[in-house]
């Protein structure tokens, strides 16, 4: 659902709004509303399979690792109780220095074998990590460019942008870092908890007495936690698709001198930004105080019993000692799963919003059992044709239209009466609500959308120019295309000359949407990149709009040499580059009122002839 007022795009009205109303409550996306659900463990399996791959490669490399540090750091206690009780306070005998060097010199080795390991639980660790990322990235993007229009339609850019990279990014820390520090907790919290009860259990039962305290507390916060970091990645989502208008509309807004108008709405969502991120954050800090609050309870237990337990005979003060440390060990792991189970919430988080998308179906598919489609002559027929982009509002209401192969059709009529529906119902961009299209007799819900589309080529009013060379966005048509092939593509629609006085010729670097090229020069690239791919079926949609009069006199010619042989259909307000259609079709609010050649329709009293006499009122 599209903000009610979007200033950033360079909106000239502004729409009132309650003064009660919320940044929230006035633009909302629906695609971006918080995901309410009780932690997913389905969802949370479907994330950590991404790690299957790589597993047997280089899990096992891990787990050596993260066991080989664990016993190492889980040793070093116990060497400092056996120096302390044996080497410098035995209760029997003198104190031996040979026994503390040598203990001394263990724990050096020991300590190192724990650094070495660290480094490479690391290193293979970030591998196995960059990889799951890698991989849950390109699966996102490969989906999104299977959607159909219609999601497109519903969603702003800024908000898919946001799927593929913040989303994608904030999973990365889970992955290289959060899995396994995770099983090196749980692995040091059981062996901890197994040497204090094996030390002395009853020391060991009172200190951590304190633990089901602290998980209780703590998981009084975990729903609103999980929400808190939806709300942010969804205020995030939000200033990214308006940073996304913004940019795209900067010319609009400051022709219409709207740059205040435009950092007040960016100020308004970037400071709700700010105020749902402090308030996740904030819950995110409590988790800290907790563990440090039954930390210090439990560390008085420890002291507290501990010296009874030492006056009585039971322990060594040696052993309290150790245990002091293993018990510090206790509430570090303890303190990072409270982190890991926040960090884990951002990650659902996150994973709900990806996971959303890449359930996503498309609206329009390959049905089961469809073949290719052999190549075509070009025969197009519309039966009865009902399309609606919303349930109970037909843009089509029954269109009939029969095209032989080779004609070209101007589709002509007021803004809204079904051109552009037409067009894109024959590529399948959208499915027909009901009736049938075929080419060539066959049903193009019975063939493949590649060998559909692949016979198709359009040129659009609003030309795409990718960020690359001239020659590469010309090659775009057919990437297989020679240079010489590109060059006699661009010589046929008269681009040749335009080309060849740029600075690189052909390989000159043009910007995104090609900013430093004219309107002309972009709409001539197109066409040269349509008649490169030789479609058998060519839709020019309002293709000589942004063309100037001297440069479509140009370009006559080379449409001529680009429609021949295809069947066409052009799609013109400008009604002197249709005169020469085969077949002008008139339409208005969905239905087919004339069908005929220029000539025929000229000679009829009829709705035609009434739109060219409102274009020469303007002339």
């Amino acid at each position: 659902m599209e903000p009610q007022v979007n200033p950033g795009a360079g909106a000239t009205t502004k729409k009132k709004t309650a003064p009660e109303q919320t940044l929230d409550e006035r633009f909302v996306y629906k695609d971006d509303d918080i995901i309410d659900k009780a932690f997913d463990w389905k969802q949370f399996t479907r994330l950590f399979s991404y790690m299957k791959p790589y597993a047997r490669q280089m899990l096992p490399l891990v787990l050596v690792m993260m066991v080989l540090g664990t016993v190492t750091k889980l040793t070093v206690p116990f060497l400092t109780s056996m120096a302390i009780d044996k080497a410098i306070a035995p209760k029997t005998g003198s104190p031996s220095l040979t026994l503390l060097y040598t203990l001394t010199a263990s724990v050096v080795v020991l300590y190192l074998i724990q650094w070495i390991a660290g480094i490479y639980r690391i290193k293979f660790t970030n591998i196995i990590g960059q990889r799951v990322i890698y991989d849950l990235r390109s699966d996102l993007f490969r989906h999104i460019q299977k959607l159909s229009f219609n999601f497109f339609d519903k969603r702003p850019a800024g908000s898919v942008l946001v799927r593929v990279t913040n989303d994608i990014n904030s999973l990365q820390d889970l992955f290289t870092n959060g899995v396994v520090n995770l099983m090196i907790d749980c692995v040091q919290l059981v062996g901890i908890m197994v040497i204090l009860l094996f030390i002395n259990w009853k020391l060991g039962l009172a200190v951590m007495v304190t633990v089901p305290i602290m998980f209780f507390v703590s998981t009084k916060l975990r729903q609103k936690i999980r929400i808190a970091w939806q709300d942010v990645r969804m205020k995030n989502s939000r200033i990214n698709s308006h940073l996304n208008e913004s940019i795209q509309g900067i010319r609009v807004t400051q022709a219409y001198t709207q740059e205040q108008e435009n950092m007040k709405y960016f100020d308004a969502m970037n400071s709700e930004s700010k105020k749902s991120w402090d308030k996740a954050s904030a819950m995110n800090q409590a988790f800290g105080p907790i563990i440090e609050i039954t930390g210090g309870f439990g560390t008085l237990i420890l002291f507290w019993l501990g010296a009874y337990l030492i006056q009585s005979g039971e322990l060594t003060v040696g052993f309290l000692v150790a245990f002091s440390t293993y018990v510090s060990n206790f509430w570090d792991p303890i303190n990072r799963l409270g982190q890991m189970y926040n960090q884990l919430l951002v990650a659902m988080a996150s994973s709900e919003r990806i996971f959303e998308y890449l359930d996503e179906k498309p609206n329009v598919s390959d049905k089961p059992g469809a073949t290719p489609l052999p190549t075509i002559q070009g025969d197009i027929k519309f039966e009865k044709v009902i399309f609606e982009y919303e349930k109970g509002r037909a843009a089509l209401k029954g269109i009939d239209l029969d095209v032989k192969a080779g004609q070209s059709i101007a589709l002509v009529g007021h803004t809204g009466s079904g051109k552009s529906t037409i067009i894109n119902l024959i590529g399948r961009f959208y499915d027909i609500t009901s009736g049938k299209i075929t080419i060539d007799g066959k049903d193009i819900r019975d063939v493949t959308l590649d060998s559909l589309r692949g016979q198709i080529g359009t040129v659009l009013q609003d030309t795409f120019i990718f960020s690359g060379t001239i020659r590469d966005n010309i090659r775009f048509g057919r990437l297989d295309a020679t240079d010489q092939e590109v060059e006699e593509a661009a010589k046929a629609v008269d681009a040749h000359d335009f080309i060849t006085k740029l600075p690189g010729g052909y390989d000159t670097e043009v910007e995104e949407r090609g900013s430093a090229l004219s309107m002309g020069q972009r709409q001539l690239l197109s066409f040269a990149r349509a008649l490169l791919a030789d479609p058998r079926i060519l839709i020019l949609d309002e293709a000589t709009a942004s063309i100037d009069t001297e440069t479509e006199l140009k370009i006559q010619e080379a449409l001529k040499t680009l429609l021949q042989g295809r069947t066409s259909f052009i799609v013109a307000h400008r009604l002197s580059t249709i005169r020469h259609a085969d077949k002008i079709v008139v339409l208005d609010h969905g239905e087919i009122k004339e069908e005929g050649n220029h000539s025929e329709l000229t000679a009829r009293d009829g709705v035609y002839n009434g739109l060219i006499e409102a274009q020469f009122r303007f002339l």
